[in-house]
């Protein structure tokens, strides 16, 4: 296991060129929602409840089983979901916290919207591709920013799709074909971009990058994005992802 450390150490220190950085396009997340859209229209399956949507986005509930749990306006249509939420990488900004923003009417403002239009690193994460996954809009919106994590039980609030919630631990918990999947999308931001991942976490993604392996879509998904946005995730289809997992052991 010491060989293996030393090896996750060296992989972390290759240059720039050999696994690049994070999204340098300076695209805004409207921008990148658009290129998002028209990269899925060969393949326009939701991330956490595999339903079929049309081109618009419209959501098609029979494919998948799925029923709205409260929300049904914003259930019928998909919303391009941030994995690693906007809120985890960017609640500690200034941009965030204080009203350092103003309106064309003079009003001052914070927050999200602030951060978007004033911070060049809160813009190139909130933009990155490989942080947005499609999802049904009730999904995205009942997910907010809670960690993702195991809920004991299996209610099912949202027809048959395996997919809970729990408000009060503000916990969610994804189907097996998606942990693998996001798991590696926090090591790829945590590498671009220096987000930090908890133990609890860390240890949890590395059962998940195990349990779910990289497959072929997501291998096809990393090479789209990197033709459209420059980089990839050098989680998917490298040796980095089962090193990440191993170092979450120790």
């Amino acid at each position: 296991m010491k060989h293996m450390m030393i090896f996750l150490a060296l992989l972390w220190l290759l240059p720039s060129t050999a696994f690049a950085a994070g999204n340098e396009t300076g695209q805004s997340f409207r921008q990148a929602k658009k290129k998002m859209a028209s990269m899925y229209q060969d393949r326009r399956i939701t991330f956490y409840a595999g339903c079929e949507y049309g081109k618009k986005g419209h959501v098609s509930p029979k494919s998948c089983g799925y029923s709205p749990r409260k929300n049904e306006k914003r259930g019928k249509k998909i919303e391009w979901e941030h994995v690693v939420p906007a809120w985890a990488f960017g609640h500690a900004l200034q941009c965030w916290q204080n009203k350092v923003c103003t309106t064309s009417k003079g009003k001052q403002y914070k927050g999200r919207k602030c951060c978007g239009k004033i911070n060049d690193t809160f813009r190139a994460m909130e933009s990155d591709m490989h942080n947005l996954v499609p999802a049904i809009g009730e999904l995205n919106g009942d997910r907010s920013n809670f960690r993702y994590g195991m809920i004991s039980g299996e209610p099912r609030s949202y027809g048959s799709v395996d997919f809970e919630v729990n408000f009060k631990q503000k916990v969610a918990e994804p189907a097996l074909h998606a942990r693998g999947d996001i798991a590696r999308t926090y090591y790829y931001m945590e590498r671009a971009y220096g987000l930090n991942i908890g133990k609890k976490q860390r240890r949890l993604f590395a059962v998940w990058n195990k349990e779910d392996p990289v497959d072929a879509w997501e291998i096809e998904r990393n090479r789209k994005i990197m033709a459209i946005q420059g980089n990839g995730n050098p989680f998917v289809g490298s040796r980095l992802a089962s090193a990440a997992g191993d170092s979450a052991k120790q």
